[in-house]
């Protein structure tokens, strides 16, 4: 399973406001048919699932905003896919605080 987190930029439009497009990505991804789970947060999106299926996810994703009338989007993603073991997005945080309760006091 991969795990990728991508960032959606409509540029020119007619407003600075950017919330009706993530609701729009958002809605997108709620209705995905691939098997995937994300989380938003302010900054972008985290969404894991199997790493074909995410590329379709993020081309849909990367598309929707010219669908709303953007001039230009720019989309950065990063892909995270680990094979010899598999991950999640809650195994990674799990590690993380592991280390941070198991630190010397």
């Amino acid at each position: 399973m991969a795990i990728v987190e991508v960032t959606v930029i409509p540029i020119g439009t007619a407003t600075t406001s950017l919330s009706g497009y993530v609701a729009d990505l958002h809605r997108l991804l709620e209705e995905a048919p691939e098997a995937i789970r994300f989380e938003m947060t302010s900054m972008s999106t985290i969404i894991e699932g199997e790493l074909a299926d995410l590329l379709q996810v993020i081309h849909r994703l990367h598309e929707a905003p010219f669908h709303q009338g953007a001039s230009r989007v720019s989309t950065s993603v990063k892909i995270d896919d680990r094979r010899d073991k598999t991950a999640s997005m809650e195994q990674k945080l799990r590690s993380v605080q592991e280390k941070l309760d198991n630190r010397p006091k």
